[in-house]
């Protein structure tokens, strides 16, 4: 048995200004961005959203922009078997995730768990 849920929805910003288009979401939504950890990667930045909704995470591509979603899981090949089932196709490992695309042609990720609320708010999967 393993879990999974909603962890993120990802703005994946393709831009020559980074900070600007973080501000921008940042102002738009109405949501402080967050300071950057040390030792994290600029390229991902976390709005600060209330605890118990889903992460909005700004991420720095070279592919066009778009906004795609992120499933956490604390089992992530159990989890991309399972979407597999039901018709996703695998089309990148990067790091500890998978790139996924689901039937309808939209891309989306499978990841470690994001949220400390994870173990007690997942669903639980045979």
């Amino acid at each position: 048995m393993h879990k999974s849920r909603l962890a993120a929805i990802v703005l994946d910003c393709r831009s020559d200004d980074y900070e600007r288009d973080a501000d921008f979401w940042s102002a738009a939504l109405g949501l402080d961005l967050k300071p950057l950890p040390e030792g994290q990667d600029p390229r991902y930045r976390d709005l600060d959203t209330p605890a118990g909704e889903a992460k909005i995470l700004l991420q720095q591509v070279d592919h066009p922009s778009r906004a795609h979603l992120d499933i956490e899981t604390d089992d992530v090949e159990a989890e991309v078997r399972r979407l597999e089932n039901l018709g996703a196709k695998r089309v990148a490992r990067v790091r500890t995730w998978w790139v996924m695309e689901a039937p309808s042609g939209h891309r989306f990720c499978v990841v470690n768990p994001q949220r400390p609320d994870f173990p007690g708010n997942a669903k639980a999967w045979p």
